[in-house]
């Protein structure tokens, strides 16, 4: 009973759709501008860098309070897993967004906080370097779930932790497809630049 609890607190607090939420703040609906996308990403591209920052900021916290307090009432590395990946899920398929919602990037390195925190550091030191560097954020998630799978590896995490990473990386790596096509076709837009349309 407990752990269903959890679990159920999990995806409600996942489903928390904060970047729907600052963009009527801002007077904009995010469905409905840019990508359509309610994640970070989006809210940078559209409303800027405070609104976007404030965003991620909350949507990382989603996942680290999902781990976190399954790690304080239940402490089991399978309930564990099982609450990052469904705060995930709820981020990624929100029950007040029509089952629609972000990609899962900032949950998802929320998540790692909580069960590996030492990746969480590089990771999030990755995702500020590269993504100023090239300003593409797609560019940043792609690669940071590379490598926060590689990491998990390297430095000896639980391999039932390291397997749920790897399975995690490989969804927001899926959920970035169209963005890979966009990347290979030189339409995908950077961060601060002028919108690209496909020729």
């Amino acid at each position: 009973m407990q752990i269903t609890l959890i679990l159920a607190a999990s995806y409600l607090l996942g489903s928390i759709p904060f970047g729907y939420i600052i963009g009527l703040i801002y007077g904009k609906d995010l469905t409905k501008e840019g990508s359509g996308n309610i994640g970070a990403t989006n809210t940078f591209r559209t409303l800027g860098i405070i609104p976007g920052s404030i965003v991620f900021f909350f949507d990382l916290a989603k996942g680290a309070l999902a781990v976190l307090l399954c790690s304080l009432l239940y402490p089991n590395p399978l309930a564990i897993i099982a609450a990052g990946a469904i705060a995930i899920a709820g981020h990624t398929f929100s029950v007040f967004m029509g089952f629609k919602g972000g990609k899962g990037v900032a949950t998802g390195l929320g998540v790692l906080f909580g069960i590996a925190p030492e990746v969480f550091l590089i990771c999030l030191v990755w995702t500020v370097v590269i993504t100023a560097l090239t300003r593409y954020v797609s560019v940043t998630s792609i690669t940071g779930a590379i490598l926060a799978t590689s990491l998990m590896f390297w430095f000896g995490k639980p391999l039932s932790y390291s397997i749920f990473v790897a399975i995690a990386s490989a969804f927001i790596i899926y959920k970035h497809k169209d963005n890979i096509k966009r990347l290979l076709d030189g339409t995908e837009n950077r961060i601060g630049g002028k919108k690209k349309n496909a020729v």
